[in-house]
């Protein structure tokens, strides 16, 4: 007579096999795969170090592009290369690894965006105060003020002389430069200005004056010596007058490098996770390709974090030139229904970072449906705040090819919301994207102190980020 099996015991496997469990990334890696993620953030950091703005970035990705084969679209039209790139403006770069397939069949399409939050100085900045020497900014997307006092921060960017003459600015990365501060108010005289308010009322815009110096040059008699001192220092090493701060792009970063976070160094601590590590992941991703079916695009777009505006944001009507260049490499005619076919027939990944449920404020997010560090890519169905306003919400079917994809692959996982619903919210290039007719999804890491100077991101999180977005690009191949 066969033994019955205990109630108990069926249950637990009805339920091992009903349930949906999410999974740590350290529990599904062998040592080789362990091994691989701790050499893919220190890449990762070097690019963090060298890429903290958006021309910066540029610069890096069409360097490290230009070592694995890729060239710009003109040669590769003239030369039959398989590997391509565009540039528009120093500001936005697209990779293309062409495909096997008909183009018009639709492309497999990665976009990220590589601007970060920030504060960038005034066009007439330069001021004396009090007898210190200031610089006047404006903050870049959505930021805590209080975040940026009192800390080191390095000032980075482009100014074009009156002659035309390009400086590069990078001060206060290395060891010998400077820094510069925000002075914050000390907490004996803080509180009615600062303890009193509301924290987004306490700190004012106008008030984010980066402290750059406080020697004066010449005696009492001159006017405005101190800043007399500052500017004639740019002079003498630049070439500068003050008018030349009207055509300059200088933004004010955190000074210092990424660095591992924690007693095991499993995490990353740096500035510029949001949307650095989409677009660095997707970068290497696309790098290791060498044949695909669908012809493979990542985008990294700038001007995200306010609302992807300008000729360089994903709004830009040049991401239709670059869909238009591809179908001439193809051998195909550029006319609009051409573009506009290829790209209602692509799908494509909105590659952009999610909020982690934060242990200290687990009550502003819904936990069931919140990333968490530690357990891989977070796919993100829609954004949006609200009643779902301003989302791209991705379809049913296109999730379900996804996931199955991921789980062929043993990508490990998970699902995510931005927040309770009526807490928050956010917004991704996703909607852009998908005005176009293609299936789009957001997927990204997971971070705490999103949006900070100092973001946290798994190193776990990073490699299967990284490893989702080639299992996309080579899809059913």
């Amino acid at each position: 007579m066969a033994k019955k099996s205990s109630p108990r015991k069926d249950f637990e496997q009805l339920t091992e096999k009903l349930f949906w469990e999410r999974k740590l990334v350290w529990d599904c890696v062998s040592t080789e795969e362990k091994d691989a993620i701790f050499s893919f953030a220190e890449r990762y950091k070097s690019f963090l170090d060298q890429s903290k703005t958006e021309r910066e970035c540029v610069k890096s990705i069409v360097s490290l592009a230009k070592e694995k084969g890729f060239v710009p679209w003109k040669e590769a039209r003239e030369k039959g290369s398989r590997k391509v790139y565009w540039v528009h403006q120093d500001k936005t770069v697209y990779l293309a690894v062409m495909g096997n397939n008909d183009v018009l069949d639709g492309l497999a399409i990665i976009a990220s965006h590589h601007d970060s939050p920030r504060l960038d100085l005034k066009q007439n900045p330069l001021y004396e105060e009090v007898d210190l020497v200031f610089l006047k900014t404006h903050y870049y997307g959505g930021i805590k003020k209080y975040q940026w006092l009192a800390r080191p921060l390095a000032l980075h960017g482009k100014v074009i002389l009156q002659d035309g003459t390009e400086l590069e600015f990078r001060i206060g990365e290395d060891e010998s430069d400077p820094v510069f501060t925000i002075a914050d108010l000390l907490p004996h005289l803080a509180r009615k200005i600062q303890g009193e308010k509301k924290v987004s009322e306490a700190f004012e815009g106008e008030k984010l004056n980066l402290l750059v110096g406080s020697i004066p040059l010449g005696d009492s008699k001159v006017k405005e010596r101190f800043k007399l001192a500052i500017i004639n220092y740019l002079n003498e090493k630049y070439g500068m007058t003050e008018e030349d701060f009207s055509s300059a792009e200088l933004e004010v970063v955190p000074a210092g490098k990424a660095k591992d976070l924690g007693f095991d160094r499993s995490l990353v601590g740096a500035y510029g996770h949001d949307d650095r590590s989409s677009v660095y992941t997707s970068l290497e991703a696309i790098m290791e390709l060498e044949e695909v079916q669908r012809t493979a695009l990542a985008c990294f777009y700038d001007k995200e974090e306010i609302g992807s505006e300008g000729s360089t944001g994903a709004k830009s009507r040049f991401f239709e030139l670059v869909i238009s260049n591809i179908l001439e490499l193809q051998g195909k005619e550029a006319n609009v229904s051409n573009i506009l076919e290829v790209l209602a027939n692509s799908r494509a990944i909105s590659a952009d970072v999610n909020g982690a449920l934060d242990p200290d404020y687990q009550e502003v997010h819904e936990k069931r449906n919140a990333a968490r560090i530690g357990y891989g890519i977070c796919v993100t169905k829609f954004t949006g705040s609200g009643g779902k306003y301003h989302s791209s919400d991705a379809h049913a079917e296109y999730l379900a090819w996804l996931r199955r994809l991921f789980n062929r692959n043993n990508v490990v996982w998970q699902t995510g919301e931005l927040g309770k619903i009526d807490e928050g919210g956010g917004g991704t290039i996703a909607k852009f994207l998908a005005s176009y007719g293609m299936n789009i999804v957001d997927c990204g890491t997971p971070l705490l102190s999103m949006h900070s100077p100092f973001e946290i991101a798994s190193k776990a999180d990073l490699y299967m980020t990284k490893k989702a977005f080639k299992v996309f690009w080579k899809g059913d191949s």
